[in-house]
């Protein structure tokens, strides 16, 4: 089974998830977040395999995240407007991003990798 790995190539997390994958064998298909940002539905998709709150898709601390002073904007717009607004910008998004499509995993924790990645193979 294949996985999808979205991620921001200059981003140390996303480095990390990457050595990560490889060295435990893990095949992936990379996609540049920034280049080629998921649309509002595969956003919408990813949210709800995942079970996470939607909050946690958001990339908190980041400079786009601030500068449009979404802190409180994410707790009273509509998930669809959401949704929306992720698919606008990928640098909004939280990284990386790990799906088979059936499993997601939002961010790098190692442990969470292991329990949910640990076992494809």
């Amino acid at each position: 089974m294949s996985l999808t790995f979205y991620s921001y190539p200059p981003c140390g997390t996303c480095r990390k998830a990457k050595k990560w994958l490889e060295e435990n064998g893990l095949t992936f298909e990379e996609v540049h977040i920034v280049e080629h940002t998921p649309s509002s539905e595969e956003v919408k998709q990813l949210h709800e395999i995942s079970g996470l709150e939607l909050k946690k898709f958001f990339n908190t601390s980041g400079q786009k995240y601030r500068q449009l002073g979404l802190k409180d904007k994410v707790g009273s717009a509509s998930n669809e407007e959401l949704y929306e607004l992720l698919a606008s910008d990928g640098m909004l998004i939280k990284r990386p991003i790990v799906t088979d499509g059936e499993r997601v995993t939002v961010g790098f924790n190692e442990s969470t990798y292991e329990d949910t990645w640990g076992k494809v193979n």
